[in-house]
């Protein structure tokens, strides 16, 4: 069963209290989505790291439940 994006949201919220998400379901099927994520925490860090913190707050859920995930991560901007 796929998951649902607002499952997703909820998952890196949780693990990323700040972050800002936005979910895009790119194919219609609720099983190939594009997350974008802007948290302060993001600052400075390695993209790949960045990264990591999305994987670790989906709990493992990557390549079983949630088939596929474009991920952009980024610190919000300094208007």
């Amino acid at each position: 069963m796929p998951m649902a994006a607002d499952e997703i949201v909820a998952l890196i919220r949780t693990g990323i209290p700040d972050a800002e998400v936005e979910i895009t379901d790119l194919a219609g099927d609720g099983d190939h989505y594009a997350a974008r994520v802007v948290s302060e925490s993001f600052r400075g860090v390695p993209r790949v790291r960045q990264h990591q913190r999305v994987y670790e707050a989906l709990g493992g859920r990557m390549g079983g439940v949630l088939h596929a995930l474009q991920l952009t991560t980024v610190a919000p901007s300094k208007e």
